[in-house]
């Protein structure tokens, strides 16, 4: 059989549409997520002014500044590669459940900055389920 004789399959194209623009706002939506993520880190790696005089007045020490952007950072890489997304999107929804933690413990406002790492995880989640068929596999939607 040569080329110009295989058999063809008709493909829905608004189908095939859907699930691009469905993967390519989970694109966006991650790269949202993954600019603040790093940014985050990046400050509190370099232990550059904002990041330890936040860190400091929600009660963490100065010396932890450092880990907890190392421990950001990490989480961030295993979400951003694809083989490793699922694990890295279970860690970071670790990592900002306990900054939700922290917020609540100090009396932060709530949807200014208690709420706010809801709003990072709903965004990192959402990338993360538009863009990976294995996990809308394994959780998927009911209409």
């Amino acid at each position: 059989m040569i080329a110009s004789e295989r058999i063809t399959v008709p493909v829905d194209g608004a189908a095939h549409r859907s699930a691009r623009t469905a993967a390519n706002v989970g694109h966006v939506c991650t790269g949202l997520a993954a600019i603040f993520l790093a940014f985050d880190s990046v400050l509190k790696v370099l232990r550059l002014g904002p990041a330890v005089e936040g860190t400091i007045a929600l009660g963490y020490p100065l010396d932890s500044v450092h880990w907890i952007g190392v421990i950001e950072f990490v989480c961030l890489v295993l979400y951003l590669v694809p083989r490793t997304s699922v694990l890295g999107g279970l860690l970071l929804t670790g990592y900002l459940g306990g900054a939700i933690a922290t917020h609540v413990r100090i009396s932060s406002p709530l949807f200014t900055h208690t709420l706010f790492p809801v709003y990072v995880a709903l965004v990192l989640w959402g990338g993360l389920y538009l863009r990976e068929k294995r996990l809308r596999a394994l959780v998927p939607l009911r209409h």
